[in-house]
């Protein structure tokens, strides 16, 4: 804790996990990548984990069973908290569909006495099935991917969201700036976290 204390203080500002959860082309990694962009701008240390591009690194050895998503999050957990206990504020866009794997990463940071926002991505199926960029929900209605998230394997609704964004009807900016009033009242207060409905 000490090390911690001394880093925190070199960088001016403590470190915080907020876990972007939901469908995918809910909106995740587009409300990450912008979020990063504003921090940085505005001299802050973060950085953005993305799911679909850790799979591609260090998760490239999973599939997508139940034990390989879970064992996935795990890994992306693990990252989170180094991250986190280095300074920074973490991003991380995963859809993790499991309530217990939200759970687990939540008391990975409880544990080390790290700071965790979940952060509910909330987008009606109908709406990413739209949107779709990667032509993914095509596939998995024809057939050609298994297992696939909404569609042949389940997202359970997060009980326990610090925040929830409504992406349907809420732009990218707009949540952008919902987040970075939460983001700057924890760094100037500890903590000040009210749900956004």
């Amino acid at each position: 804790m000490h090390k911690r204390s001394l880093r925190y203080a070199l960088l001016g500002q403590q470190g915080l996990t907020i876990w972007f959860t939901g469908l995918s082309a809910s909106g995740k990694s587009t409300i990450c990548y912008g979020l990063e962009d504003e921090l940085l701008q505005k001299g802050r240390l973060c950085y953005c984990i993305d799911g679909d591009t850790m799979r591609k690194g260090i998760n490239r050895d999973l599939g997508y069973t139940n034990k390989d998503r879970s064992e996935n999050i795990r890994r992306l957990g693990e990252v989170a908290t180094i991250l986190t206990d280095m300074g920074a504020i973490t991003l991380v866009a995963a859809i993790t569909p499991f309530q217990m794997d939200r759970n687990t990463v939540r008391s990975m940071h409880e544990r080390k006495g790290l700071p965790f926002w979940e952060v509910f991505v909330d987008c009606p199926l109908s709406v990413c099935e739209q949107r779709d960029p990667k032509g993914l929900y095509v596939k998995a209605r024809n057939g050609e991917i298994q297992q696939f998230t909404g569609i042949d394997s389940s997202y359970e609704i997060p009980e326990n969201a610090d925040i929830t964004l409504h992406t349907a009807n809420t732009t990218v900016e707009q949540c952008v700036e919902l987040m970075l009033t939460k983001i700057y009242c924890f760094l100037q207060q500890g903590e000040c976290l009210k749900s956004i409905e």
